[in-house]
């Protein structure tokens, strides 16, 4: 990968603030670039994806930053969109339903993505797909699974250092995997928070979002790894943490990120 390594973060504590706004937040906290929500009661909705897209991206860069990635809808428009604010990565996720196996809803949901495969050279996207716990793709054999047969400049892996620990994964392995498929790394970090127990009295567990350092992802063995393979693609924080204020989102997400930039420095 050519590209310097950039550090984004993911706006979606942000939903409030206008497009200068939040490009002078971002600016302020120290971050290169943004992964961007279209979605609902954000700054672009998927209704008006076509022209306020691209004015972001052009609103964000005159504050020095860049439009790197969209976690919005997998669709022609959305796609488009990207591609006419400066081909960034459309982050998606697939979600298994609870009636219906695994390998059905992945041969649905590669049927569907090859429809997207015209759109997706033409605009000059990446589609990353995005592994999560619980009924999604937990793991990095099921993100490589999902992607291998693609073109990785059309559809590729977001591989989540914080879920692969939920997954229980070792890390060097969970790469070595998706490595050529990688496009864009998420950090953060998260542990299990007892929630009780069921009606045979089993324990119960919820994840909990915390600070970099806190949870089960061991962030320097990730980047000591990430390093050790020349990764040089963006690093996206994606700015979750369970029971914060916005005041708080924001100290923890310019800690995060100092810890980043500290592991990569040192590893």
């Amino acid at each position: 990968m050519s590209q310097p390594r950039r550090y984004t973060v993911f706006t979606k504590p942000w939903p409030n603030l206008s497009l200068d706004e939040l490009g002078a937040k971002v600016a302020e906290m120290g971050f290169d670039g943004v992964e961007l929500p279209v979605r609902p009661g954000y700054q672009v909705e998927p209704e008006n994806v076509a022209t306020m897209l691209p004015t972001a991206a052009q609103t964000l860069k005159k504050h020095g930053v860049d439009l790197i990635s969209v976690a919005g809808p997998c669709d022609e428009a959305t796609i488009r969109a990207c591609g006419d604010a400066g081909h960034p990565i459309l982050r998606i996720m697939v979600k298994v339903p609870d009636d219906t196996d695994y390998l059905t809803h992945i041969e649905k949901t590669q049927r569907a993505w090859d429809t997207l495969l015209p759109v997706l050279a033409e605009s000059g996207v990446t589609l990353g797909v995005q592994n999560h716990k619980a009924r999604f793709l937990t793991h990095a054999m099921h993100l490589y699974h999902a992607v291998h047969r693609y073109d990785p400049k059309q559809i590729a892996a977001v591989w989540d250092a914080a879920h692969n620990a939920y997954a229980g994964a070792d890390p060097e392995l969970a790469l070595d995997v998706v490595w050529s498929h990688l496009c864009l790394v998420n950090l953060k970090n998260g542990l299990w928070e007892w929630d009780g127990t069921d009606e045979f009295g089993v324990a119960k567990w919820k994840p909990k979002w915390v600070a970099g350092h806190q949870g089960l992802c061991d962030w320097p063995r990730v980047i000591r790894e990430l390093k050790r393979r020349n990764y040089a693609g963006d690093i996206c924080l994606t700015a979750e943490y369970s029971d914060s204020d916005i005041n708080e989102v924001e100290r923890l997400a310019k800690n995060d990120l100092f810890l980043a930039k500290r592991c990569f420095d040192t590893a």
